[in-house]
C-alpha cells in the first residue's frame, strides 16, 4: 500500500475547516470569500508578482475588501483566497514542525490577514483561537 499525498479536494477540504473554525469577527472583515486550490499559481501570476520559483507562493488573496467597496458602484466580484496545494505541501514538509491541517491554516489567515493590513501578532492570535 502506497502513502499518497494529498489531493487537491484534501487541501480544500483542510481549507474549509479551517475556516469554519476562525473567529467570526475574521470571517465578517473577509466577507463572502471564495477558497480555491490549484496546484500552482499560474505562470502569469508568478510573473506579475516577479516569482520564478511556483514553490515560493503558497497562496494568494485576489478581490476589493470591503472597506474598499463602493455603495452606488456595481458589485466587485467575490475575493478569491488561492492556495497552491504543491508549494503548501513543500512547505510543510521543510518544516515539519507543524501539521498539515496548521500550515493551511497559516496560510489562509496571512493571506487574507495581509490584505486587510493586520499585523503578524493579530494573525498569530487569531490562528490561536481558531
Amino acid at each position: 500500500m502506497t502513502d499518497l499525498p494529498p489531493s487537491l479536494d484534501d487541501v480544500g477540504r483542510l481549507a474549509q475547516e479551517a475556516w469554519d473554525a476562525m473567529p467570526s469577527t475574521f470571517r465578517e472583515l473577509a466577507g463572502d470569500v471564495i477558497i480555491r486550490i490549484e496546484d500552482f499559481a499560474s505562470d502569469e501570476v508568478l510573473g506579475d508578482l516577479g516569482i520564478e520559483d511556483p514553490f515560493e507562493l503558497t497562496g494568494l488573496y485576489e478581490g476589493v475588501d470591503l472597506t474598499q467597496q463602493s455603495i452606488v458602484g456595481p458589485a466587485p466580484p467575490a475575493p478569491i483566497v488561492f492556495l497552491y496545494r504543491r508549494a503548501i505541501l513543500d512547505e510543510w514538509i521543510e518544516r515539519g514542525d507543524v501539521s498539515l491541517p496548521d500550515r493551511v491554516a497559516h496560510v489562509l489567515v496571512h493571506e487574507i490577514g495581509h490584505h486587510f493590513g493586520l499585523s503578524d501578532e493579530a494573525m498569530d492570535e487569531i490562528l490561536e483561537r481558531a
